[in-house]
């Protein structure tokens, strides 16, 4: 308890130890006994919408919980349900209320079955809140304690140097009882930034946290997490009271649901990203690997694996209580920030003419100079990865071979509904709505999906090579999160790493084809391809876009 006094002491000075007895009160209310074991080359997460998958006349979370366990539940051990609370906007990043489920998927009936068979990842979407929502009504209604639960700005004050994920106002106007208000809206009118200043706020959000991993969230995904202080002079990111405040929740989530793993959704190239381990003990448990998806994208586009291998050989095992989450597609565009430092100009605008060539968007953010830049590219990760006059089972073996880069590297794997699927961009959907990331955000029919997997040659064949490529990879410890990863460099066409686990002594050597070219290289070692049971000499040949994992004898 005494690092969560120094927290609090740091973030709420004069009143600290106000706030300590109410948080220590908290605790001790909600302190559950047990533990959660830490993840291992076993743990796979699928991350979905409730009702990515649906059937006339049934709860959606129904449906999902009946196709994951009929199709998948020996490929799968989690699941990321991406927001599940009643929203206003932005598909479900706008909650009206964090308590609820969306009555439209089902409710905690629902999610409780699902906790049963699967670990879940609940979503904090905790950095902002819908204008719908009973606390902000209150605060229109300047109700005392609600008063400081939203901030309010000055719009004569210069906020240029403001990091801005969207071409969007920083400050929205509001009619309250006392006056007109202009508050802080990071990412939309309809998302009004929370005030962690505010110890009322604090204390709400500690009771939904906990609240969460006592429902079955044996991870909590924080949302934007990276915007959660301001201070008017700097770019409101990665702020130190930011990180003190992950801290304490991770702190307080420790003393109530132990082995809870908390995990860091920031958007950002890969230093600020892993500053979010803070010492490896004290932080996040988990942090999104943001240059994972642009940089697999860009080796298949110029069939040059070096940028990825290159940023590979900088990732390393920060504790034997962190990991990566590893994910190469989700409900998102697929970011360009974390690539700022990767990638130059022309090879960035290359991405960008990939996606729009095959029918994507592009998100751009604010610059503080009143320029904007490439945010996002929102396409479906399939439709960016394989050309529509490649044959079939090029397509296929193209797609699996960037999934199985996925499912190599240190870290665990996010996979997205989509890509497991192997669905395409939904075109009708982003123009209907006017939203680009729409595109990737279909909602598929059930019956619709088991006749896909029946007769559709490329979705039926990437859904069941995706599975292969899952069942292999959890019964060989050498892709254990914490296993050992060393990067090799033969070819640049071809992604090479190995994988060794010290406590088992198993190696496996990754060789992956990047390109649609033939390729001879020479091995240290023979082997096995755990893959296919062939034996692989030192003379080797990789196929184009062929999978190796090669167990060294």
């Amino acid at each position: 308890m005494n690092n969560i006094r120094a927290r609090i002491k740091k973030l709420y000075r004069e009143d600290y130890e106000l706030v300590y007895e109410e948080v220590a009160r908290l605790i001790e209310e909600e302190k559950i006994a047990g533990d959660k074991k830490f993840v291992d080359e076993k743990d796979i997460m699928l991350i979905t919408y409730g009702d990515s998958i649906k059937k006339e006349g049934e709860a959606p979370l129904t449906t999902l919980l009946q196709f994951v366990s009929d199709e998948a539940t020996d490929t799968v051990s989690a699941i990321h349900l991406l927001p599940m609370f009643p929203f206003t906007s932005d598909d479900g990043f706008s909650v009206v209320d964090y308590y609820e489920i969306n009555k439209e998927l089902g409710d905690w009936s629902d999610i409780n079955k699902l906790a049963v068979k699967f670990d879940l990842m609940f979503d904090a979407v905790i950095n902002h809140i819908s204008q719908s929502s009973e606390w902000f009504k209150k605060f229109l209604a300047c109700e005392e304690k609600y008063k400081n639960y939203f901030i309010d700005a000055d719009p004569s004050l210069d906020y240029s140097s403001v990091t801005r994920p969207r071409a969007l106002p920083l400050l929205t106007p509001f009619e309250t009882r006392e006056g007109k208000k202009y508050l802080w809206t990071t990412f939309s009118e309809d998302q009004i930034d929370l005030n962690y200043k505010s110890k009322d706020l604090l204390l709400e959000i500690l009771r939904i946290l906990i609240c969460y991993a006592k429902r079955g969230a044996r991870y909590i995904r924080l949302d934007a997490i990276g915007f959660a202080w301001k201070k008017l002079g700097t770019t409101c990111m990665h702020l130190e009271e930011t990180h003190e405040l992950i801290k304490l929740f991770r702190d307080v989530i420790d003393e109530c649901v132990p082995g809870t793993m908390i995990i860091t959704e920031t958007n950002v190239p890969h230093v600020d990203n892993i500053s979010y381990f803070g010492n490896g003990y004290d932080e996040a448990s988990m942090v999104y690997q943001f240059p994972l998806p642009p940089l697999t994208l860009f080796s298949f586009i110029t069939s040059d694996a070096t940028k990825l291998i290159n940023w590979l050989s900088t990732v390393e095992n920060v504790s034997n209580k962190t990991t990566y989450f590893n994910f190469l597609a989700s409900h998102d565009g697929i970011g360009m920030r974390p690539v700022e430092d990767i990638l130059n100009d022309e090879e960035k605008q290359l991405m960008v003419d990939n996606t729009i060539k095959k029918g994507g968007r592009i998100g751009y953010k604010a610059n503080g100079d009143g320029t904007k830049s490439p945010y996002e590219l929102n396409i479906n990760y399939r439709d960016a990865i394989i050309n529509k006059d490649e044959d079939d089972e090029t397509k296929v073996n193209k797609f699996l071979a960037s999934q199985a880069i996925l499912l190599s590297i240190a870290g665990m794997p996010g996979i997205y509904i989509h890509s497991l699927l192997g669905s395409g961009n939904w075109t009708e959907g982003m123009e209907q709505s006017g939203i680009n990331r729409r595109i990737n955000r279909e909602q598929l029919d059930y019956n619709t999906i088991i006749d896909n997997l029946k007769t559709d040659y490329v979705k039926c064949n990437i859904f069941d090579g995706y599975k292969k490529l899952i069942k292999t990879r959890k019964n060989n410890s050498a892709f254990h999160p914490l296993a050992k990863q060393e990067v090799v460099k033969k070819d640049k066409r071809l992604f090479n790493i190995i994988r060794y686990n010290e406590e088992t002594k198993e190696k496996i050597e990754v060789i992956i084809n990047v390109s649609n070219e033939t390729i001879c290289i020479d091995l240290d070692n023979e082997g096995i391809d755990i893959l296919t049971g062939n034996k692989i000499s030192k003379s080797c040949q990789v196929k184009p876009y062929e999978v190796l994992w090669i167990k060294v004898q």
